[in-house]
């Protein structure tokens, strides 16, 4: 079975593929991918069957007559705004467009056109003179904020570890002020699968869920098999990255659904679809359901 993954430290592919070689039976193939928008191309050649993805690409993919369901989630809230020091950060007292101002006649960096990250700040910059350059790897960010090749940056928490680390920035605006229960990342399907080998979706979610709460409740060792995956030696780096965001979970609740749909329209005004698209478009419960029954533990 193929799978697609990216290099986002706290996606538990990390840790299915330490203690997991077949599922049903069928051998684990990994294939990893530079952003979202990469991944949808090996979804339309038949390349991979399951992926690890953020929604807002999903739905562009689905408006190209891609046969795809989210089954499952993952992590919300996965997009911060970092800059240097020299400006403003959030507190309880400071509104979004005020912190945005700040960046007027900057330029910010985020990752891939159509990525979650570059929707959000596409949003929250819309009508301003702030510049948005994008990067095929969101990895090539904090060398640029290093540089002084950009001013801010948009992306994961990853990228805000890493960026403090290089470049000395701080965390401007927090992932749940950005775009509150914004997906982050959700298990995606072919359809094809979901028709053909729903038990395979059920045991690999069953695997995923496990894997997300080893990340909440065992940071440590979840961050030490991610870091050694990825090459890095710094343990505290993973788990830096795990306190940012600490929302993880494979359910489906209605506050992820209903905030994934409101990425339609802001998809729509920004020109990269052109039909409307609702739960049962994108989404497909019912394996999750069995596996999750239970109340979610995002939050």
């Amino acid at each position: 079975m193929q799978i697609g993954y990216l290099s986002t430290l706290y996606h538990t592919s990390f840790q299915i593929k330490n203690i997991q070689t077949k599922i049903q039976g069928n051998t684990l193939e990994w294939k990893l991918f530079s952003t979202g928008p990469a991944m949808l191309e090996a979804f339309s050649s038949g390349e991979i069957d399951l992926g690890y993805i953020g929604l807002p690409p999903v739905i562009i993919g689905l408006s190209r007559g891609l046969k795809l369901k989210c089954v499952a989630g993952g992590h919300i809230e996965g997009t911060v705004l970092v800059a240097t020091e020299e400006f403003d950060s959030y507190n309880n007292s400071t509104d979004i467009d005020s912190l945005i101002s700040q960046f007027k006649g900057k330029t910010i960096g985020v990752p891939s056109k159509g990525s979650i990250h570059d929707v959000i700040l596409r949003k929250i910059t819309a009508g301003t003179d702030i510049q948005i350059k994008n990067y095929p790897w969101a990895d090539f960010i904090p060398s640029a904020l290093q540089d002084g090749a950009i001013d801010a940056g948009v992306g994961t928490p990853a990228l805000a570890v890493a960026s403090s680390h290089l470049a000395s920035t701080h965390i401007v605006i927090p992932p749940n002020f950005l775009w509150p229960w914004n997906p982050s990342y959700g298990i995606v399907s072919s359809e094809d699968l979901i028709n053909q080998n729903p038990e395979f979706i059920k045991d690999f979610l069953v695997n995923h869920e496990k894997m997300c709460n080893f990340i909440k409740n065992s940071p440590i060792q979840a961050a030490e098999i991610a870091t050694k995956e990825l090459g890095i030696k710094d343990v505290n780096f993973g788990v830096e990255i795990f306190k940012i965001s600490p929302g993880y979970c494979a359910s489906l609740p209605p506050e992820y659904i209903e905030s994934s749909l409101k990425f339609v329209p802001e998809l729509q005004k920004q020109g990269y679809i052109e039909s409307k698209f609702n739960k049962s478009d994108i989404f497909y419960t019912e394996i999750i359901k069995e596996v999750h029954p239970e109340n979610h533990h995002y939050k």
